[in-house]
């Protein structure tokens, strides 16, 4: 039988779990390559042996996607199966256009292939862009189970961007691990809050073994989504974030409205600095897709540690990576927190930005007067260090949920933001949370 030919386009995240799941072991396929999107540094790895399976002796390369028609013809390749996400319908399709034109045929995996069903309780919270406040949700939720008695453990979206061999079931309970583990900067945003607030987090690169492993400890799994991804695992309860400073984005951006039409539960966040038409818009098309969804209107307030040391004091905004780069925002909690407290100036950091960062400010013009927290690797967050000290300015202002204080070598003072939920209607996180416990019958 001839084995059916794949590439696997993919971000360093769901390409490796839809393998793992869909392709892995199985005689019928031959995944010959990854391809690499969005993310620097994870092309001209080797996806390797240990996790490949006894089909790959010598594991499977990850090639960049511009390389994407030259690999198609070089393996004679049957199929590409497109598996990452916050894109457009637009940039699918001209995916799945030059796939067609080179020969191959183009898939995208579906829900009922790519989930992983756990003997637990899953809460999933996912998003319709990168940046609508997933991480802000999920931390409300796992506080509120924490407060009604349950143990969480919590799941996040794969970020391996080191050595996958390292990376394959990750446990993080305190800062220390994330340092000893290797973690990028990125990587820290997503995991950070959380281990500040007590809990366990879990990641890496096979989710099976993952699954496995929190199930040991907890009672409630609770799947932090990444980007507008879908979940990994089935959920028993998926909560959506809506994002109306990007509204329409929920119908435009794939895989966003396949998440609506999932979600038991979709909060539109930032209620209070969106306006009254975009959060209109956004409920709209819940409703037109998804009618049973329960809808939660709240606000996304930020939180200062140091308010001071801003007011009058010229400052440089540090934002959330991903937010601000393929999230397509031009600015975040830093900038917020510099207006609201009044900042005397905010400086364009553009003129300052040095090696990749230079480099980021080009491929993503959108961006405004506010520096990305990136740090994909060493060299990148030296990049962004030096960036940061060719700037004269009295404060830095931190809008990552990366503790940035720890990993930056800075004369000037840094102060922290964060955001908090805050239900601004009827229908509460709470109320939503008690009524699937008492329809599971653990409350």
């Amino acid at each position: 039988m001839k084995r059916k030919r794949i590439i696997i386009m993919g971000a360093a995240g769901r390409d490796f779990h839809e393998f793992n799941i869909c392709f892995r072991d199985r005689e019928e396929y031959e995944v010959v390559a990854f391809t690499a999107a969005q993310i620097p540094n994870i092309a001209g790895r080797v996806y390797p042996p240990e996790l490949a399976g006894k089909l790959y002796p010598n594991g499977i390369r990850i090639y960049p996607e511009e390389e994407l028609p030259k690999l198609i013809k070089r393996f004679d390749v049957d199929e590409v199966v497109f598996a990452y996400s916050d894109v457009s319908y637009e940039y699918v399709m001209e995916r799945a256009s030059l796939a067609l034109y080179c020969g191959a045929d183009f898939r995208l995996v579906g829900t009922k292939n790519s989930m992983l069903e756990s003997k637990k309780p899953v809460i999933s919270v996912c998003a319709t862009r990168t940046g609508a406040g997933k991480s802000t949700v999920s931390r409300k939720i796992a506080k509120l189970l924490r407060e009604m008695g349950y143990n969480v453990g919590i799941v996040r979206h794969p970020m391996p961007y080191g050595d996958l061999r390292k990376q394959v079931c990750q446990k993080f309970t305190s800062y220390e691990d994330l340092i000893e583990q290797e973690c990028t900067l990125e990587e820290q945003e997503e995991y950070n809050q959380h281990i500040e607030n007590g809990f366990v987090v879990f990641a890496g690169v096979d989710y099976k073994k993952i699954l496995k492993e929190v199930e040991k400890e907890f009672d409630i799994i609770l799947f932090d989504g990444g980007n507008n991804d879908l979940p990994f695992f089935k959920p028993d309860l998926h909560v959506v974030v809506a994002d109306p400073l990007r509204a329409g984005d929920e119908l435009r951006y794939y895989p966003s409205a396949t998440n609506v039409r999932m979600a038991n539960v979709v909060i539109i966040n930032k209620v209070n600095v969106a306006r009254a038409d975009d959060i209109k818009t956004v409920e709209r098309n819940v409703r037109m897709i998804n009618p049973k969804a329960r809808i939660i209107k709240a606000a996304s307030n930020i939180h200062v540690d140091k308010p001071r040391i801003i007011r009058k004091s010229s400052v440089v905004c540090v934002e959330d990576g991903p937010s601000v780069t393929h999230g397509n925002m031009s600015h975040g909690a830093a900038f917020m927190a510099a207006k609201k407290f009044k900042a005397k100036s905010i400086i364009d950091p553009r003129p300052y930005a040095v090696g990749s960062i230079k480099d980021v400010y080009k491929k993503y013009p959108h961006i405004g007067n506010v520096l990305p927290a990136l740090g994909y690797g060493k060299k990148q967050l030296k990049e962004l260090e030096a960036t940061l000290k060719r700037i004269t300015c009295d404060a830095i202002i931190l809008g990552t949920p990366a503790d940035l204080t720890k990993v930056l070598r800075m004369d000037k003072p840094m102060v922290r933001v964060r955001f908090e939920l805050k239900e601004t209607g009827k229908l509460t996180v709470r109320e939503v949370l008690s009524s699937f416990l008492r329809t599971l019958r653990i409350i």
